[in-house]
C-alpha cells in the first residue's frame, strides 16, 4: 500500500506538458497516420559548411549572355527566335577532301581549270579528279582559249597545258603573232570507240582524251592540223611534238574516223607501248596540170612508131596494084563463071559446128 502511495504522488506533481508527451497511444493511430510525426534524423544534424571563396588568380568566367542557351522549341518560340540557329542542333561539317599532287600543281598560274565532281556512269563511264579546262595561261600571262571548254582528268589537263605553252606557244610566234585559243573538237564524251554500238569503252568516256582541230593566232587566222596547204614543215614539228608527250596520236592516214582531226590520249599501256600514227602529206599543187607534158630531149627516138607505118604504105601500094590489075578480069567475066566461083569459097560453117558438137 505504501508504494502506491509513493508512486501516485510522483505521478501528479508531472507537468501537464509531460503528460501530454506520454499521452497512450491507440493500435489505429499508426493505421490512419494520427499519430503525431517524429522529427527526422537529418535534421538534428549539424550544419553543412560552405563552399570557400574563389581565388584571385583563377581565370575570369565568361558572360553570362555568351554561354550557350537551352534549344527553343519552334512551336513556343515567337519569329524572332525560330529564326535564330541553334548552334547545338548544327550538324558537324565533313572534312574537306584531300587534293591530288595534279590538283596542287595545276595553278591558276598554269591554267584555268576548276575542279568539278566525280563522274560515275554505267560501263565505266567517267573517272574522278576532273577538271573544266577552261583556258591556258602562257608564261608571259597571256590566255589560250579552248573553245568550247573541255572536261579532262587532272593529269590529261596538264599534259595539254604544257604541250601549248612549251611546245606551240613559240611556234605560233612567228606565224601570226601567238596562239589565241584551241580548237577543241571532242573532250569528254560516254562512248564506244569511234562511236561505234558495242565497241570497247573510248579514252573520251574516261576523260582521258582530247581531239584538236585547229589553232587559232592573233592575227585572226587559224593553222588546221589536217589542211594539206598548211606547209609541210610545221605539221611534222607539231607531229613531233605531241608523239612525245602523249601515249596515243591518230591523225590522218590511221584510219578515216581521224581524217579531219588528231585524237590525243594518255592511255596505259604495257611495257609504256605508244601509238603515233598520223601520215604527213605533200601539199597539193597550185594549178592542175591540164596538157601532158613535153617529151623530154634525152628520149630516145620513136624509131618503133616509124617501121610499123613502112608495111602499112607497102600494104596499101599491093592493094592498089592488085585492084588495077582485076579491072580486065572483071571486065571479062561473063554470067556463067560467076557460079563456080561463089561456090568455091563459099564456107561450111554448119558442117564443122555440127561435127565439133559431136565431140
Amino acid at each position: 500500500m505504501v508504494t502506491a502511495a509513493v508512486l501516485l504522488c510522483l505521478g501528479m506533481q508531472a507537468g501537464p506538458a509531460e503528460a501530454a508527451r506520454r499521452a497512450p497511444s491507440f493500435p489505429w493511430d499508426d493505421l490512419f497516420g494520427t499519430r503525431p510525426q517524429r522529427p527526422h534524423k537529418a535534421a538534428r544534424r549539424a550544419a553543412v559548411p560552405l563552399p570557400k571563396p574563389r581565388p584571385a588568380q583563377a581565370p575570369a568566367e565568361p558572360p553570362a549572355a555568351a554561354k550557350t542557351q537551352p534549344a527553343v522549341p519552334a512551336e513556343a518560340a515567337g519569329p524572332s527566335e525560330s529564326a535564330k540557329p541553334v548552334e547545338a542542333a548544327k550538324p558537324a561539317e565533313p572534312a574537306a577532301p584531300q587534293l591530288s599532287a595534279c590538283r596542287q600543281a595545276l595553278t591558276e598560274e598554269i591554267a584555268i581549270a576548276p575542279s568539278i565532281p566525280d563522274i560515275h556512269g554505267a560501263g565505266g563511264c567517267g573517272g574522278e579528279d576532273l577538271v573544266r579546262l577552261e583556258a591556258i595561261v602562257l608564261p608571259d600571262k597571256r590566255k589560250v582559249a579552248v573553245k568550247p571548254a573541255a572536261i579532262l582528268r587532272c593529269k590529261m589537263a596538264a599534259a595539254v597545258a604544257d604541250w601549248i605553252r612549251t611546245d606551240i606557244a613559240p611556234l605560233a610566234q612567228s606565224l601570226g603573232g601567238g596562239i589565241s585559243n584551241l580548237d577543241n573538237f571532242d573532250s569528254f564524251e560516254c562512248r564506244g570507240r569511234n562511236r561505234v554500238a558495242g565497241a570497247q569503252l573510248s579514252e573520251h568516256g574516261r576523260a582521258n582524251a582530247l581531239d584538236v582541230r585547229a589553232f587559232g593566232l592573233a592575227d585572226g587566222k587559224s593553222i588546221s592540223l589536217t589542211d594539206r596547204s598548211v606547209p609541210r614543215t610545221l605539221r611534222e614539228t607539231v607531229l613531233h611534238s605531241v608523239c612525245a608527250r602523249f601515249s596515243t596520236v591518230l591523225g590522218p592516214g590511221s584510219d578515216w574516223y581521224h581524217e579531219d582531226h588528231v585524237h590525243l590520249d594518255l592511255i596505259e599501256r604495257r611495257n609504256n607501248y605508244r601509238i603515233c600514227q598520223w601520215n604527213v602529206d605533200d601539199p597539193l599543187p597550185q594549178v592542175a596540170p591540164l596538157l601532158p607534158a613535153e617529151r623530154p630531149e634525152e628520149a630516145p627516138p620513136r624509131e618503133v612508131a616509124a617501121k610499123s607505118d613502112a608495111p602499112k604504105a607497102d600494104t596499101s601500094k599491093a592493094d592498089h596494084g592488085k585492084s588495077d590489075t582485076s579491072k580486065p578480069d572483071a571486065t571479062k567475066s561473063d554470067d556463067a563463071a560467076a557460079p563456080d566461083r561463089s561456090a568455091e569459097t563459099r564456107p561450111q560453117p554448119t558442117k564443122k559446128r555440127r561435127q565439133s558438137r559431136r565431140f
